[in-house]
């Protein structure tokens, strides 16, 4: 694993030096869209609502909607101006019953390492928390935000479990229904009560599996197996959305530009953007564009 975060752990006058590790990692499976009939990848542009062109990455900004609908528009000088909070520090404020931290604020978790020479300030709050039964709540800036967290023990290591803000959750009070629950009658609750009792155990997380994705694998799998795939048809590097050689690239570029002299000398000149916006030259022939004009005259010569 990869550290994502290095900072240190303060509570009081102590201080741990830590690395951060994410904890989880997501196993959903993932589907390409494609044509059926041929598996060509189908890719998407960025395109501009109003006209349909499609938008250069540089040119996208960020924009907030108001509640009416107005678009108002953020530029990295606005964001550059906001107050930010950035904190190698993992900072302890209080220590508070497990219990008092309800699991919905629960977000992402993180193992904590300690570094060579704070193992032994670790090991001090790892069995501070374990037998006090106890969480850290702590402030810390991950990804550039500062957020809520608590610091918790699993099995040997201190787990970081970064918190939703409490307006962050929705109020359960706005579902509609929750006025027509009645209160069950005690013999109802005794026999479910049963129920439970009848059906009580450990939970053990190793014996639940995902079987959708496992029945997945094995339907690919079968259809590799009989035969059932499509080769994509070769696609236009320009449009393939794939990294290509740099020298293949310049080497087509030079091509074009060539061919575009060909049939407007002026474009070279004027060193603006051509149609579609490809950047034409400045007029000044490198030594690879007079190659390239060398190359292409003989094949004209030949041709003709």
């Amino acid at each position: 694993m990869r550290a994502i975060w290095k900072g240190a752990v303060s509570f009081g006058l102590v201080n741990v030096p830590v690395r951060l590790y994410s904890a989880t990692e997501n196993h959903d499976l993932s589907f390409h869209q494609v044509r059926e009939s041929d598996g060509s990848r189908i890719r998407y542009k960025r395109v501009a609502q109003a006209d349909g062109e499609e938008v250069a990455y540089r040119d996208i900004a960020k924009a907030y909607e108001t509640a009416d609908g107005r678009t108002v528009v953020l530029t990295d000088e606005d964001f550059a101006s906001l107050p930010h909070r950035s904190s190698k520090e993992i900072a302890v404020e209080r220590f508070v019953p497990t219990a008092q931290i309800d699991p919905i604020l629960d977000d992402k978790a993180y193992y904590i390492e300690p570094d060579a020479m704070g193992a032994k300030a670790y090991g001090l709050l790892r069995e501070s928390l374990r037998e006090s039964e106890r969480v850290a709540v702590v402030t810390v800036s991950v990804r550039t935000r500062m957020t809520m967290a608590v610091l918790r023990v699993m099995d040997d290591v201190i787990v970081l479990q970064t918190l939703l803000w409490p307006d962050e959750v929705r109020d359960a009070g706005a579902l509609d229904h929750l006025d027509e629950v009645t209160e069950p009658k005690d013999s109802e609750v005794g026999m479910a009560r049963m129920l439970i009792d009848s059906m009580a155990g450990d939970f053990e997380p190793a014996g639940h599996e995902d079987d959708y994705q496992q029945a997945i694998e094995a339907l690919v799998q079968a259809k590799i197996e009989g035969g059932e795939t499509t080769a994509p048809p070769e696609e236009d590097e320009e449009d393939s959305g794939e990294v290509v050689d740099l020298l293949a690239a310049l080497q087509r570029s030079v091509d074009r530009a060539t061919a575009a002299r060909g049939e407007d000398n002026g474009a070279d000149q004027r060193g603006g953007k051509g149609k579609g916006g490809k950047a034409k030259g400045s007029g000044k022939k490198s030594s690879t564009k007079a190659s390239a004009d060398k190359g292409t005259k003989k094949k004209e010569s030949k041709a003709g």
